[in-house]
């Protein structure tokens, strides 16, 4: 699937998707493994397999291997650290806090990459998946490796794109196989 297909698989209500995925594709303000990363990343993270087929394909070759590798491995440690530090930022035993986590995360200290590129993919799937703690952390090092507000923000907007994108492409195939189920009943 293609990046043009799964624009065109959106519904006519979703035409402002539409409009952010092509304009983002090209944002100025990040580079292009800063933007092809942050795709892929927020699309992994997004955990709709339609979605991220489209995004991976499009964006994927505009990365190095090693940076394709960094992009997803992104995704995936912020996977677990966004459940864990949301625990430790919610919990009302600020005990918590002050315990370590015993959690490898090797690759945030050898991502292969840029460190920047891999703190804004991170940072971008730290908003997909909500975590406080884990955004103002990679914002912190962001603005510590002098990265502008306006591609800081352009990251998060490409991560808020792509999720209403994979929610909505899961809710409308969702809704098909409940009116498939209506017509069969």
């Amino acid at each position: 699937m293609s990046l043009e297909t799964l624009k065109n698989a959106l519904p006519d209500y979703a035409r402002d998707l539409k409009l952010n995925l092509s304009s983002l594709a090209t944002e100025a303000s990040l580079t292009q493994q800063q933007r092809a990363g942050t795709f892929v990343a927020s699309a992994l993270a997004s955990r709709n397999a339609a979605t991220i087929q489209a995004i991976v394909a499009e964006f994927g070759p505009q990365l190095s291997a090693e940076a394709l590798t960094a992009a997803k491995a992104a995704a995936a440690i912020m996977g677990m650290n966004n459940i864990y530090y949301r625990f430790v930022h919610l919990m009302g035993d600020s005990s918590y806090k002050t315990m370590p986590a015993k959690l490898r995360m090797n690759v945030i200290g050898k991502p292969g990459v840029e460190k920047a590129d891999f703190e804004l993919w991170s940072l971008a799937v730290s908003a997909v998946n909500g975590c406080g703690m884990c955004i103002e952390a990679h914002e912190h090092e962001l603005r510590k490796a002098d990265l502008s507000a306006d591609a800081i923000q352009a990251a998060i907007r490409i991560a808020a794109t792509v999720h209403a994108v994979a929610a909505t492409v899961e809710g409308e195939a969702a809704l098909a196989g409940v009116e498939i189920a209506q017509v069969a009943a």
